[in-house]
């Protein structure tokens, strides 16, 4: 399977739309927000108000739109690039167990820029893989 194949854009489709449908789950409970997301706010060491989790919220949801517009995606998935690393930093921060909580933003943003470079002919030509 050759990644400019059908197959390889599929699959890139999928993973990205693994990264969509989890992002916007996460961005609508914040928008709620529903009791757990201002108490593990609170547990991570951050504001615990309804304005700061809508705020987040809206800055995922924003993010997301962006990279699932294929005119937009690249400059989407740099931002949730920052949205994860953020994640993660609070995590370190808090003492989060690493593979579980702390690492899940790095699995995301894998998620994210695979299924962006399996389903985009152009990053594949900035970043090819050859085998020589």
């Amino acid at each position: 399977m050759t990644l400019n194949s059908k197959t390889s854009i599929w699959i890139g489709y999928a993973l990205s739309a693994l990264v969509v449908l989890f992002m916007v789950f996460d961005g609508a409970i914040k928008l709620v927000p529903i009791a757990a997301v201002t108490e593990t706010s609170a547990a991570l060491g951050l504001p615990a108000s309804i304005g700061f989790a809508r705020g987040l919220g809206f800055l995922g949801l924003v993010c997301t739109a962006l990279y699932a517009y294929p005119r937009t995606s690249v400059l989407g998935a740099v931002l949730l690039t920052g949205y994860y690393g953020a994640t993660v930093l609070t995590h370190l921060r808090a003492g989060s167990p690493i593979f579980g909580h702390m690492l899940f933003g790095v699995y995301l943003g894998i998620l994210a820029w695979g299924g962006l470079y399996l389903r985009d002919e152009r990053l594949r030509a900035l970043f090819p893989f050859r085998r020589d």
